[in-house]
């Protein structure tokens, strides 16, 4: 039996860690509906997973196997149009929140078991890997119901497969299968139905024996090249180069590779030290 959270709604999202990896739940079977409390009780759960020194990964999935998410729960929607606060209530904290997670400073993988649609491919797409199950369906179907892509869709998606897929899958709307995704890039690989979680989870934890901060040098200067100026773009590549070079990390590793070991790299630089790179 769910249990209130300390606000005293219900737990809509959980947390489970294994090791160094945690894994949040979108939990609201059973397709995992994005409420309005859901998105709050997620973003509190991104903030303090990104600042926990025991987290050097994340997995982000559906509860169950019938959905990642099957996008924004529609009944909340009337409420909303009546009081004209669909902007402030729902869209601005489901940006934010979305955003979290596409700017998580640590590596994260999205688990889709059968449908991610709408607000839930949105969310999914932020993930730096994502794994789908060979039965998974995706799509962005809002135009359906004489809406777009509002969080994130247009711009997140459209970096992953390109504008004129994108643009296929949001004026028609019509999900696509995961062996399309797959072929256009949007996923980086597929599961046998129900193993998803499982996939995502095995590379999550390799990703945990990683160094944090050269990760986050790689995540980061991917970002930047799709956001700013070439010049500034490399500017900032050249400070992350600086900074590890002048890390322990980078120390480690090489005296390990000269030595033919495997290096162990403790989450040892802040990346605190990257404020303003990113």
């Amino acid at each position: 039996m769910s249990q209130a959270n300390n606000n005293g709604a219900r737990p809509f999202v959980r947390l489970e860690m294994q090791g160094a990896v945690a894994t949040v739940f979108l939990s609201n079977p059973p397709l995992n509906l994005i409420t309005i409390e859901m998105t709050r009780q997620l973003g509190e759960h991104l903030d303090q997973l990104a600042v926990d020194p025991a987290v050097r990964a994340l997995v982000l999935t559906g509860e169950g196997e019938r959905a990642f998410s099957a996008g924004s729960d529609i009944k909340e929607f009337p409420g909303l149009f009546e009081t004209e606060t669909l902007i402030s209530t729902k869209l601005i904290p489901e940006n934010r929140t979305f955003a979290k997670f596409a700017n998580f400073p640590k590596p994260t993988i999205a688990a889709i078991e059968n449908l991610a649609l709408g607000g839930g491919l949105e969310l999914a797409s932020g993930a730096d890997l994502i794994v789908a199950s060979s039965n998974a369906r995706l799509g962005l179907p809002e135009v359906k119901l004489g809406s777009f892509p509002g969080s994130g869709g247009p711009i997140r998606v459209t970096r992953r497969v390109g504008p004129g897929r994108a643009l296929e899958m949001m004026l028609l709307g019509d999900p696509i299968p995961a062996e399309t995704a797959l072929q256009w890039g949007l996923i980086n690989w597929t599961a046998a139905p129900g193993a998803a979680l499982e996939k995502a989870r095995a590379a999550a934890a390799q990703l945990a024996e990683g160094p944090t901060a050269a990760q986050f040098a790689c995540k980061a200067t991917i970002r930047n090249g799709l956001v700013c100026s070439e010049e500034e773009a490399t500017a900032r590549s050249l400070k992350f180069s600086d900074l590890l070079s002048r890390s322990e990390d980078t120390r480690r590793g090489v005296r390990a590779f000269t030595e033919k070991k495997t290096p162990v790299f403790p989450d040892n630089l802040e990346l605190s030290d990257f404020t303003g790179l990113y």
